[in-house]
């Protein structure tokens, strides 16, 4: 058995002849997959572009299963059913499976349709195949809401998952259901028909309770707000999503630790009832930008480090211009316009406080029209 060893987000497999041929032209489609195919049907030249595994390719399976993101197999239904039900662990772990038949008439998302993305993946192969894609998840055939999904594009977290099987049971039920989006990407809605009509979307809880006095089955809650029980009282099913809303502007002495920073950030956001799940990323001066405290947060949370010149800094209006911050750094500010800056906006939060050898600011992205577009990155990264 030749395998992977730095494996591609996709494996497709073909066992028989007919599989192998299908197999083949899947893969000279998708880049992003390797090529698994029967010893028995490798053909000369294969050694540089397929990977082999012998007759039984349950042990390719046992192998290689969690390695991937997607398997895409051209196997019986039933025999791929029976070899990976021993190698399942939790929908949010597990690798998406698509199964197409021998002749190419279905491809079938079977397994991790929502959070693997079987279901996108199964559209993909059907079109390249001109196979029927066979999508069984409700919220998909209903075309409705697929509360597991909500925002994922964007990054948006879901901050606690345990109601999101009953939510998800009043959307494809067809029960009142209320979206109220106070914050994060408004063009969540990708499919072409429109909302269906059971879901009311608000743009806050007054609104929801004033369309609907009696309260909803279930709530869909985008916000970077930390909710009290109160608010949550609309629906018995909640489910908060925390987009990536929030920018937090730091400036620190040199050498100020981790530890301290980190404390600041989580304490301040605490007290202006935000959460910290919502932030997008941190933003400071340059001369910050190799700051071992500031680094290590940025790693940790993986909240990308933007650093602006004290030129970019000094472009921007801030409430709390200082004589003393520019006379050291060559900037009227720091954490004011770096959060301004970020955020794409003119309005803060939070406006400059100092908590020992740390000034933080907060500000709110301001969504819509690409404002907020270049908020992207790894962690660790630095912007100017």
């Amino acid at each position: 058995m030749r395998i992977a060893g730095n494996p591609k987000p996709y494996a497709i497999v073909g066992i028989t002849k007919h599989g192998s041929e299908l197999a083949r032209k899947l893969a000279s489609a998708m880049p992003d997959a390797d090529l698994y195919l029967s010893e028995k049907f490798l053909q000369k030249g294969d050694e540089a572009s397929v990977y082999s595994f012998p007759t039984n390719v349950r042990l390719l399976l046992e192998t290689m299963f969690h390695r991937y993101e997607g398997w895409i197999l051209v196997v019986s239904l039933g025999a791929v059913v029976r070899m990976t039900a021993p190698l399942l662990k939790d929908k949010k772990v597990d690798p998406a499976v698509v199964v197409v038949d021998d002749k190419a008439k279905f491809a079938i998302s079977v397994l991790s349709g929502h959070l693997g993305g079987a279901n996108a993946l199964t559209e993909r192969v059907a079109e390249i195949l001109g196979a029927t894609p066979v999508v069984t998840t409700a919220s998909d055939v209903s075309a409705t809401i697929a509360v597991d999904l909500l925002g994922r594009e964007f990054g948006w977290k879901i901050d606690d998952d345990r109601q999101v099987t009953p939510a998800s049971a009043a959307v494809v039920n067809e029960e009142p259901v209320a979206v109220i989006q106070e914050t994060g990407e408004p063009n969540w809605w990708k499919r072409q028909t429109p909302i269906p009509k059971q879901i009311g979307v608000f743009p806050g809880l007054e609104e929801a309770r004033s369309a609907r006095p009696e309260g909803f089955n279930a709530v869909l809650w985008v916000t970077d707000r930390l909710l009290t029980e109160d608010e949550l009282s609309i629906a018995p099913y909640r489910v908060v999503y925390r987009p990536k809303s929030l920018v937090v502007g730091l400036g620190c002495n040199r050498g100020t630790s981790f530890e301290e920073i980190e404390n600041v950030v989580l304490t301040t956001l605490d007290r202006l009832g935000l959460s910290w799940k919502s932030v997008s990323c941190i933003a400071t001066i340059t001369l910050k930008q190799d700051e071992e405290g500031l680094l290590a947060l940025s790693e940790k949370y993986g909240w990308p480090l933007l650093a602006y010149t004290p030129e970019q800094l000094n472009s921007v209006s801030i409430p709390n211009p200082s004589e003393t911050v520019f006379k050291f750094t060559g900037a009227y500010g720091v954490s004011e316009p770096a959060a301004l800056l970020a955020a794409c906006t003119d309005h803060l939060l939070l406006e400059k406080t100092a908590s020992g050898n740390v000034t933080i600011s907060v500000a709110r992205i301001e969504f819509g029209g690409g404002k907020a577009d270049h908020i992207t990155g790894k962690a660790g990264e630095v912007w100017a």
